[in-house]
């Protein structure tokens, strides 16, 4: 890797990781719920208040067994914001069930909390959240309207860890909640994920989904003399050894977390002039919203400001990225899904997105250099 070039991300290690892959390895536990599996369950379950925590092999399918868990059943209809990643959409999908695309705010880029109500039918089975930047939705307004209607909610908090809304874990809020540790997350395994079971009444069936559709966790509890297959379900365990990883990422959350805050306090406030000159907008972070700094973005007049953006950071060994392409008028969002009414802020955001470079050990110095970067390009290129 060229030594000057400041990547988008940089998966970032404790130093503990391997030691504790070693350590499971010498306990003779490989596959999953191993006691490195137990520690990150306990981890959650303290960390959110979520009645139970269950670590998967992505946040995909932590949904997949969300999905299932809801009942999801072919025409249902489930409410989601277009401007996510597709696992959101797909999870439920593979029920048969149509996901209903509704807008987001300007603001926070999360669904509109305002247009939910109006996609209910009679149809409509659930309403699916996605914490864009680990900035909280609206949950308040979203678990009132779920109340008045008897829908679920499901939180896609994959960007959430270590975040809030009003005090409560973003995760920990709806019925459901799931977690990515993704190594373009901010606590990172290479590819894993958490289902969090904050109602008790659904606990039994998540964990036998999760172990192939058999309560094989109750037979290992001394609960049932052998296990059976009971419902149905998939192999959503992560290994001992990948639980292993992400345990020492978990000690270090905190500081994990407060680093990647310097970082995005950095950006905010020097990236303020551009803005202030109307060149770019900032990220907002509403009141009661304790954000845990996934990612830090702007936003530039249009798509070719953009493009010509990403090209002159390239230029000068950043990289850069844009994010989500709508999933309404994507092939496979025109095939399976249908939007609520048009998504003009979606369309927008989506042109106009751009994501920097943000990691735990990214330098003071360096966040300098993309700032300084990004303003010759529109006080001197523009």
């Amino acid at each position: 890797m060229n030594k000057d070039l400041i990547p988008f991300n940089r998966p970032y290690m404790t130093g503990k990781e391997l030691d504790y892959i070693a350590e499971a390895h010498l306990n003779g536990i490989l596959a999953g719920d191993g006691p490195f599996t137990k520690n990150c369950h306990r981890w959650l379950e303290a960390k959110t208040g979520s009645k139970k925590a269950l670590l998967t092999h992505s946040c995909t399918a932590a949904l997949e067994m969300a999905a299932i868990l809801a009942n999801s059943r072919h025409g249902d209809e489930v409410i989601m914001p277009s401007f996510t990643f597709v696992s959101t959409a797909n999870a439920f999908v593979l029920r048969g069930a149509i996901p209903v695309f509704v807008d987001i705010r300007k603001d926070t880029l999360n669904i509109d909390e305002t247009k939910i109500e109006a996609a209910i039918t009679e149809k409509t089975r659930a309403i699916i959240v996605v914490h864009y930047a680990g900035i909280g939705c609206e949950m308040n307004s979203i678990m009132e309207t779920a109340r008045k209607y008897n829908l679920l909610v499901i939180e896609d908090a994959a960007q959430g860890i270590m975040a809030s809304y009003q005090g409560q874990a973003l995760g920990s809020i709806g019925n459901f909640g799931t977690l990515s540790f993704h190594e373009t997350k901010n606590i990172i395994c290479g590819e894993g994920g958490a289902l969090l079971v904050n109602d008790a009444s659904y606990i039994d069936r998540a964990e036998i989904i999760r172990e192939k559709g058999t309560n094989r966790s109750q037979f290992h509890r001394g609960q049932v003399d052998k296990y059976r297959w009971c419902d149905i379900g998939s192999s959503f365990l992560p290994g001992e050894l990948v639980s292993a990883f992400l345990w020492a990422q978990m000690e270090e959350a905190e500081s994990i977390t407060q680093r990647r805050i310097k970082i995005w306090n950095i950006y905010h406030q020097k990236l303020a002039i551009l803005e202030e000159s109307g060149f770019i907008t900032r990220p907002t972070v509403p009141n009661g919203i304790q954000h845990n700094a996934h990612m830090y973005y702007i936003l530039v007049p249009s798509i070719e400001i953009r493009t010509y953006l990403i090209q002159w950071l390239a230029q000068n060994n950043i990289n850069a990225v844009f994010h989500y392409v709508p999933l309404h008028n994507s092939p496979g969002g025109l095939r399976y899904g249908k939007a609520f009414d048009k998504l003009p802020i979606t369309e927008d955001v989506s042109n106009r997105l751009l994501r920097l470079p943000l990691w735990p050990t990214l330098e003071p110095c360096q966040v300098e250099i993309v700032v300084d970067v990004i303003q010759t390009f529109f006080f001197k290129k523009m």
